[in-house]
């Protein structure tokens, strides 16, 4: 095939159509997957309360559920390094490293390890996310269907960014923001015919998911009142705020791992049980404070004044420092649904001190808690992914947000700003540097 007949076929015609006819059906397959994730995430969610409210009342039950959730991780982490080793973290890393590196894809043996291994990690409550599962096990299945109809290896390519998309966006009920995911974080430019086949296989996918799940937004908050101009100084200083948080959140996590790299004599299984047991211990004292994060999340965006600000302060702190911890035991989880968990709470926060300010002030600088709370889901996003795009069009899909874009904006400036000044890279090029420097030393 010559040059200009290559470049044809992959500008449109039959072989695009086909190409996309393939992306919609990898999208209901992703959808069926993911979807079905998350409806076996809340069933476990629904059955840990239960067993820690038993527990609590129970000497024996305390032991029982501190030994559980140590089995739990042990399992998923032993299922990783025995089966699938790609399916450990995020998975988000290792797709980004197929796409942009041109590294082997995984087989398609990494879903049920990613799902089973994803439902026992997060389900047992570590402080992980459904996203990164959703997003690793949508790219394997659609670059497999791909590949079943006999698609070149470009093609397949094509669908594994366009089933990464449609994984997002049925993790966080977002189809807009999976697409702009893929072309933001993941290709790192605008190709057109990759923005076909995700467009093509996300709406398939979120069609499944609304069938299957509803339609109804993550955290609606219903009526917003749009924050006056006034209040712009307050956005910008949020976000340089979020940016220092984003670099010490991105040190934290590294630095967790490299901890667990150090303890490499002790078996992956038996530290991952460590991170379980402490997991466990916490979920008996504060139930709320372990799992994915939505629970937190919600609680924080529907903030109404009767509970303490310590509270939110001490549970914010804890979630800080539990997600890297979570992370680190290398059990299938994602860090999405997590952060915008820190940044729901730490934004709360930041409006309550920020409206005792401007009360002695300004009055029209007012912003209620719960809207900086949406703002800073995304300038901590911005912070620590470097994907302010896909941070915006996230939290406003889950929000119902749109009235807060300029905020949103305001906050990515100093969130973007701070990180990048201080040298600090996004944190899926340092996790994916530092898988490349596990694989060359195994290797």
């Amino acid at each position: 095939m010559d040059a200009v007949t290559a470049k044809k076929e992959w500008r449109g015609g039959a072989h695009l159509l086909g190409l996309v006819a393939v992306s919609l059906l990898a999208g209901v397959v992703v959808g069926l997957v993911a979807a079905s994730f998350r409806l076996a995430l809340e069933w476990a969610e629904l059955r840990r309360v239960v067993v820690l409210e038993w527990a609590r009342a129970s000497p024996v039950g305390v032991g029982l559920v501190i030994a559980g959730c140590a089995l739990a991780a042990a399992l998923a982490a032993w299922l990783v390094q025995r089966f699938s080793p790609d399916s450990a973290g995020s998975g988000i890393p290792h797709v980004e490293t197929v796409l942009q590196h041109d590294a082997p894809i995984s087989t398609w043996r990494l879903v049920p390890v990613k799902f089973v291994g994803g439902l026992l990690a997060i389900g047992s409550g570590q402080a992980l996310g459904r996203e990164g599962p959703s997003v690793q096990m949508g790219a394997t299945l659609a670059h497999e269907v791909g590949r079943w109809f006999g698609w070149t290896r470009m093609d397949c390519r094509s669908l594994l960014a366009a089933g990464a998309g449609a994984g997002l966006s049925t993790a966080f009920n977002a189809p807009i923001g999976g697409s702009v995911f893929v072309l933001e974080e993941l290709v790192r430019r605008f190709d057109t015919r990759i923005t076909i086949v995700t467009f093509g296989a996300s709406s398939a996918a979120i069609g499944v998911t609304r069938l299957m799940l509803g339609s109804r937004a993550e955290f609606p908050l219903g009526e917003i009142v749009e924050p006056a101009l006034a209040a712009l100084p307050g956005f910008l200083l949020l976000g340089l705020l979020l940016g220092f948080a984003g670099v010490a959140y991105n040190r934290l996590i590294m630095g967790m791992l490299a901890m667990s790299d150090r303890a490499e004599r002790i078996p992956r299984a038996a530290r991952a049980a460590g991170v379980g047991a402490i997991v466990g211990v916490i979920g008996l004292l504060i139930p709320s404070a372990v799992g994915g994060g939505d629970l937190l999340t919600t609680g924080a965006l529907h903030w109404d004044g009767t509970k303490a600000w310590w509270i939110l302060a001490g549970l914010l702190l804890l979630r800080f420092v539990l997600g890297p911890l979570s992370y680190a035991a290398q059990t299938p989880g994602g860090l999405f649904a997590p952060l915008l968990a820190v940044g729901a709470q730490a934004g709360v926060l930041y409006g309550l001190g920020w409206n005792l300010l401007a009360d002695a002030a300004w009055p029209r600088m007012h912003v209620e808690p719960p809207v900086m709370g949406v703002i800073a889901m995304v300038g901590l996003f911005a912070a620590v992914v470097r994907a302010p795009l896909t941070g915006i069009v996230l939290v406003a899909e889950m929000t119902v947000g749109t009235k807060l874009l300029l905020p949103m904006i305001g906050v990515c400036i100093g969130a973007m700003l701070v990180p990048t000044a201080m040298g600090n890279e996004p944190i899926y090029e340092s996790l994916k540097l530092r898988a490349m420097r596990v694989s060359a030393k195994r290797g």
